[in-house]
Formats: C-alpha cells, sequence, structure tokens
C-alpha cells in the first residue's frame, strides 16, 4: 500500500489550483473512481501527518497518477512548492469507491468546486457517457471541465456570481436536469464538493426515488480508520437512528440512502 513517488510534473491549472503528478505504478493498477491517496508531504518539517487527496486521474501504462488540489492550507502551501523531481511517501488507493454504472443507466456527476478531481476516473469509465453538472461560487474556481469533455461528457456549469453558466446553485441543474427526462432514461448520480452542497443534493434525491452516491470528503489524520477523525453521521437501527462512519475506510463514497440527513 505505501509507495514512494517522485514528482513528474507540480504546474498551475489556474489560479490557486494546482496539478501533481507522481510516478507510483503500483498505485495505479489498483485505483478505482473515488478513492484517495494519503501523502506524507517532502519538506513540510514539524507536519508530520499526512494529507489526503482524491485521486484524479491515473495511466496505468506510465505509472503516473494525477492529484489536483487548491492552496487551502500550509500543507498544499509547501506541495506547490515542490519541484519535479521531489519525491514523496503516498500510501493507496485508500476508500470505497463509486459503483460503476450498468449499461442500462444514465449518470449523471454533481460536482462542487474541485469536486470534479474525484469524479474524473469515474466520467472516463462510464459506459454511458452522461452529463457533468459542476457548480462553483465562480468561474475562477471551475476547473477540468475539458478533461470531462475528453471523456464524451456534456457538461453544464453554474456559478452563484453568474460569472458563467447558469447562475444559482448547482442543485438547481439537476432538477433540470431531471425535468427534462422525458424519455424515461435510468439516471443515476453521482457527488462530490462542499457537505452543504451533498447533504441538499442526497436529500432531494432521496426524497426522489433516484439511486445516488456521495463522496464525503472530510479532515483525516490516520486515512486507515484508526482515529475517528473522520467521521460523519449515517443511518443506523438504534436509539438514536444514527451512529459515526469513518469517512477514509467507510467512505469517503456512501450510498445517499445511508447518509443521516437529520
Amino acid at each position: 500500500m505505501p509507495e514512494v513517488g517522485e514528482i513528474l510534473k507540480n504546474e498551475v491549472l489556474k489560479g490557486d489550483y494546482y496539478k501533481v503528478v507522481f510516478y507510483v505504478p503500483e498505485i495505479c493498477k489498483n485505483t478505482k473512481p473515488g478513492q484517495f491517496v494519503h501523502v506524507k508531504i517532502a519538506n513540510l518539517r514539524d507536519r508530520i501527518l499526512r494529507r489526503p487527496f482524491s485521486i484524479c486521474d491515473v495511466d496505468v501504462e506510465t505509472g503516473e497518477l494525477t492529484v489536483a488540489y487548491k492552496i487551502v492550507g500550509e500543507g498544499t502551501k509547501v506541495l506547490a512548492t515542490l519541484e519535479v523531481g521531489t519525491v514523496c511517501d503516498l500510501m493507496g488507493p485508500l476508500g470505497v469507491s463509486f459503483t460503476p454504472t450498468k449499461d442500462d443507466e444514465f449518470p449523471v456527476i454533481v460536482a462542487g468546486g474541485y469536486g470534479s478531481a474525484a469524479t474524473h476516473i469515474l466520467a472516463k469509465q462510464c459506459v454511458t457517457k452522461g452529463v457533468l453538472l459542476l457548480g462553483a461560487r465562480s468561474e475562477d474556481d471551475l476547473i477540468l471541465m475539458d478533461k470531462f469533455e475528453e471523456a464524451n461528457f456534456e457538461v453544464r456549469l453554474s456559478t452563484n456570481d453568474g460569472s458563467v453558466g447558469h447562475q444559482g446553485l448547482v442543485t438547481e441543474l439537476v432538477e433540470q436536469i431531471i425535468a427534462e427526462n422525458t424519455d424515461n432514461k435510468k439516471l443515476r448520480f453521482y457527488g462530490c464538493g462542499p457537505t452543504p452542497m451533498l447533504m441538499a443534493l442526497g436529500k432531494m434525491l432521496e426524497d426522489k426515488g433516484y439511486e445516488c452516491e456521495l463522496s464525503l470528503d472530510h479532515l483525516m489524520c490516520c486515512g486507515v480508520g484508526a482515529c475517528f477523525a473522520c467521521v460523519v453521521k449515517v443511518k443506523a437501527n438504534n436509539e438514536d437512528g444514527w451512529r459515526y462512519a469513518r469517512t477514509c475506510n467507510e467512505g469517503p463514497v456512501f450510498n445517499s440512502k445511508d447518509v443521516y440527513y437529520g
């Protein structure tokens, strides 16, 4: 599971968003859509904990694994400075993956911000090519649309400020997709993004009876289920009606019907 990986590329995507490519052939061989790697970032000094990153892409033939990330704290700030040839220690692939679509299902991927990174491999592997609904605060926070188009997915955008696409929430695009489904395609939804968006999406689709899986990304420490730092609430047959589930090994992908929305 652990593998030492050399950085082959580390470059700006746009603004504070970056793409880093590691050479980790063994991890690439076993990666499934929605899984993540736990990275010990070189030169982080006293910050000893690994950082979790969704796997954006893998190339099994070349052994290249791609992570898309945003500078949001000390770890990613240091990561952005690492040069080609720097070696990092990676654990992975970790976590529960997305369930592949069946031949008769039409995939609808709903992503917020760089939730597009965690769902890119899923789009590439879908038998039936579907649609990506990608929302963000503004055009500055939309990334990887071209990669989904290369995977033959239709891309629809929404922004809170109306700088591009539909002005409003990405869940409003979900309502549009459902309303447009007059030929009764078997829609299957996948979601990744900010927790409030995912909670709204999961509850909406549960009420409407659609199949949906949610990638509930959360702050992690150990990455292997030992520390209980990354828990979310899921339904349970007990007095409270819920229990804590660890997103690192029971997730990050959960069936929306299992998530506790209370």
